[in-house]
């Protein structure tokens, strides 16, 4: 029996790149709703769309989803999430699935995986995926978040900087061993409500402000995070309008 969670996706209508992102048209639905669907066939005992507009909440409920409205001005993602669970009054024990907006793609098998995971750690707050980089492009792209974790799985650090640092080949010419050294963050977290409800009164942390990570608040503050290996490929979200269309010939393709 896997684990009981509720998942959340937060929904911000303001994008520096992609203005009112979530409502974007991706085969006559908005791209929100493609990730709320895919979480509808996750295990979650409840799927709720956290937004601060109500174009959203309009648009969304239309279609019989469960609407949180939450205030504009939270500094991440996470912070949104910690009003929905007292808006919502979630217990302590709680598993929240933070499911991201613009990921209309995400296989509803990495939302139960990165539950199950935390549910399996009991000294964790937070659980997260990551996946193998096999390239130095990728690994030296300050846009692709990277992570080195303990033996047991937990992170040691997130950055946007090549991590670990291999010292005798990068000098020289970079190139990467066949290993799993290498890992690309996968932005989907599973907290406990607890945590959520401590988060929120923390202000912003040094190395969170540095590296633009809010997972980083976590990890200075003393928290534990389990980083497993998904189980799945995950196609990548939207970030550019470029983004968007490999997403609409993607799903123009597969319908």
């Amino acid at each position: 029996m896997g684990a009981t969670f509720v998942a959340v996706i937060p929904a911000r209508f303001g994008s520096t790149r992609l203005p009112g992102k979530p409502l974007l048209d991706i085969a006559g639905e908005p791209m929100v709703a493609h990730v709320w669907r895919r979480a509808k066939q996750s295990a979650a005992s409840r799927v709720v769309i956290a937004t601060d507009d109500s174009r959203i909440q309009a648009a969304m409920e239309a279609l019989g989803a469960d609407v949180v409205m939450t205030r504009a001005a939270h500094p991440s993602g996470t912070d949104r999430l910690a009003e929905v669970a007292e808006k919502l009054a979630l217990p302590d024990e709680t598993l929240v699935v933070n499911v991201q907006g613009d990921e209309p793609l995400i296989p509803p098998a990495l939302i139960n995986q990165v539950a199950e995971r935390l549910a399996d750690d009991e000294g964790a707050s937070i659980a997260t995926l990551a996946e193998s980089i096999s390239d130095v492009e990728t690994l030296f792209n300050p846009n692709v978040v990277k992570v080195v974790r303990r033996f047991d799985g937990r992170a040691l650090y997130f950055s946007r900087a090549p991590i670990p640092w291999d010292r005798e080949r990068f000098a020289a010419q970079p190139a990467l061993l066949e290993t799993d050294a290498w890992l690309r963050h996968i932005g989907i977290y599973a907290y406990r409500a607890s945590f959520l409800y401590a988060y929120r009164d923390w202000p912003p942390a040094t190395l969170e402000q540095l590296e633009q990570l809010e997972q980083l608040r976590a990890l200075q503050h003393g928290h534990a995070i389990q980083v497993a290996l998904a189980c799945e490929a995950n196609p990548a979200g939207v970030d550019t309008a470029g983004d968007l269309e490999r997403v609409r010939a993607y799903i123009d393709r597969t319908q």
